[in-house]
């Protein structure tokens, strides 16, 4: 059974995970193995636990723990012991009133249930492209919004990988996670900042290795239009999108095989890069 712990005193050291540490920390609670994440939602944790990932503890309203989140308690549970071999206490899983998460989280609690599980290892980039035709490359997207609602449309779309330069924010930030939907569990993904790739010193040069042609999303005056049939026609192609103030850097855009702008109407200049990505994904897609 999972142990289920009423929330009496808020300095519980065991609480730190949800109420005191930062993302960052988060990221390196672990090391040298890697740390910790937050999922937020039962719909996004029953995607992480689907991806394989390994609960640490939940947090949840009391009203919850034998009404909605009765099955997702026993699930989490059943993981967590199978992995720790433990047999006496299972899962912690704390609990207290709305208002008492509230103030313990600094803010409502999406549906009133939060996870801490370990972040899985991060992937080779050669694995994940492999059988890949087309893959998103994200430079130096730093807006956890936007990195969450690429990844959503990534998933909805066919994209079949997703690669993101070092200075990207962490899918697995909190609110990225929960901006995707839980999709960053759906599509394999990882960093371009290992030992064998490294952007952009060899990134182009791993996508061609992997037949991959490139397309950088940008606003040139010599850009193809994303409805030139030659760019969906590509066997296996890259869709390069760029930060939210300044795109792609010029390099970047010097080096892939295509530059390519989506038309826009009424004197518009440009899109979220959340919106082009979507719109880039549908238009690009593997007919």
């Amino acid at each position: 059974m999972p142990d289920i712990i009423e929330i009496t005193d808020f300095s519980d050291p065991r609480l730190d995970i949800y109420a005191r540490l930062r993302e960052a920390q988060l990221l390196h609670y672990n090391e040298p193995k890697p740390g910790l994440f937050i999922a937020e939602s039962p719909r996004v944790i029953e995607r992480a636990l689907d991806a394989g990932c390994v609960p640490v503890s939940l947090l949840l309203e009391q009203n919850h723990v034998e009404g909605q989140a009765r099955q997702l308690i026993g699930r989490c549970d059943a993981v967590f012991r199978k992995v720790s071999e433990r047999t006496e206490k299972g899962l912690p899983v704390f609990t207290a009133d709305f208002a008492v998460l509230s103030k313990l989280t600094g803010f409502p609690l999406t549906r009133g249930a939060l996870c801490t599980m370990y972040r899985p290892p991060m992937p080779d980039p050669a694995k994940i492209c492999s059988g890949a035709r087309r893959i998103a490359v994200l430079e130096n997207i730093t807006n956890p919004t936007n990195v969450g609602a690429i990844f959503r449309s990534a998933a909805a779309l066919c994209i079949d990988a997703v690669l993101l330069t070092p200075a990207c924010c962490d899918p697995l930030y909190r609110r990225a996670i929960r901006v995707s939907m839980g999709t960053v569990f759906q599509i394999p993904w990882t960093f371009l900042d290992g030992d064998s790739v490294k952007w952009p010193e060899s990134g182009m040069e791993f996508l061609h290795s992997h037949g991959f042609k490139s397309a950088a999303m940008a606003l040139r005056e010599d850009s193809l239009s994303i409805e030139d049939p030659r760019l969906a026609s590509e066997e296996k192609l890259a869709i390069v999108l760029g930060s939210e103030g300044d795109g792609l850097c010029a390099a970047t855009i010097a080096d892939c095989d295509y530059t390519v702008r989506i038309p826009m109407a009424r004197g518009v200049d440009s899109l979220n890069v959340a919106a082009a990505s979507a719109v880039a994904f549908w238009q690009l897609r593997v007919r």
